[in-house]
């Protein structure tokens, strides 16, 4: 008997399916190309084996413990095409990786379900949200500790953010511009070449390409708290932001990092940084130490685990963990 959990979910985040992959579980993923978004299986990324793609239209033959879907098109269209409807029955989570762009106070979530269980990757987030009638519960983001250590030699900054120049200025796209007049700053991230950047680095290299920088710029106006980030701060590197959205409870000003809604004020902070080396590297430790005991994987993963566990209890309560697996290897 299969006694690990067979979850469902579309591949939309790479980066954050990377991590909830070292969850102690089984996650299927589907792959038909001409699907679209969320439908490319592994891609490039380097999952382990617990990670399942599953062709599109073999989906409706299996059984699953969980579904978590990750995007309006997950919930509103390709759950109706991709399961059948005994698959309908499997207790589901919604996974939300950002806030309302809309209306950040006023906009109402597409799933309105008592039976479901809607996650936020930040408490800003659920703040933000109406989240209607559907359980809202918060799992923040885990990322590894690679033992990549911060060196802080180059005298530059970095910028990881993907598509910058299609996502405009709500993630900084002009901010960014106007402090590299003063520091200077790298930017990498897909088509990152777009607005002056290095490519696209691979997630395993990121940490180990990232550490000679001097410090982590995070230009972005309002978005969810960036995995990018995070990582930063796992290998011990100052980060430099704005005080918007989950930031500031994250980061602490003139501590383990430095937050400033001025831009001047935040182009100052980097050349404190370029000039201290030292101070860079103090600063540097204290976000390691927040990122080690806030943000460390084995927490995310665990409450993964707790969270998939309550939702099938929740909708098979009078049913044994034993008895929801059905699949014999």
């Amino acid at each position: 008997m299969n006694d690990r959990l067979k979850v469902f979910t579309w591949h939309i985040h790479g980066s954050y399916l990377y991590y909830l992959s070292k969850g102690n579980f089984d996650i299927y993923i589907p792959l038909d190309e001409s699907r679209g978004a969320g439908y490319i299986g592994r891609g490039s990324f380097p999952f382990g084996s617990n990670v399942h793609e599953v062709p599109a239209h073999e989906v409706r033959q299996m059984d699953f413990d969980c579904i978590v879907f990750q995007s309006p098109k997950n919930y509103l269209v390709d759950q109706h095409v991709l399961f059948s409807p005994a698959q309908h029955a499997t207790p589901k989570i919604y996974l939300e990786h950002d806030p309302p762009q809309q209306s950040p106070t006023n906009t109402v979530h597409t799933v309105d379900d008592p039976d479901m269980t809607l996650v936020h990757v930040t408490h800003f987030n659920r703040l933000m949200w109406n989240n209607n009638h559907t359980p809202a519960h918060v799992i923040e983001h885990g990322v590894i500790d690679h033992g990549i250590a911060y060196t802080g030699e180059l005298e530059k900054g970095i910028v990881v953010i993907n598509n910058l120049a299609t996502r405009g200025r709500r993630l900084g796209h002009d901010i960014l511009q106007e402090v590299r007049k003063h520091v200077p700053i790298d930017i990498v991230g897909m088509n990152s070449k777009e607005v002056g950047g290095l490519g696209e680095v691979p997630l395993a290299e990121l940490p180990e390409f990232t550490a000679p920088y001097r410090f982590f710029f995070n230009p972005i106006r309002y978005t969810s708290l960036g995995l990018s980030l995070l990582e930063a701060m796992m290998i011990g590197m100052p980060v430099v932001g704005l005080a918007t959205t989950e930031l500031p409870s994250v980061i602490q000003h003139g501590v383990s990092g430095f937050l400033y809604n001025d831009i001047d004020q935040v182009v100052k902070s980097m050349k404190l940084l370029l000039h201290d080396p030292e101070l860079a590297f103090q600063v540097g430790k204290e976000a390691k130490l927040v990122a080690s005991t806030r943000f460390n994987i084995a927490r995310f993963t665990q409450d993964w685990e707790a969270l998939f566990q309550h939702a099938i209890k929740k909708k098979h309560p009078y049913r044994s963990f034993q008895q929801l697996h059905r699949n014999v290897n």
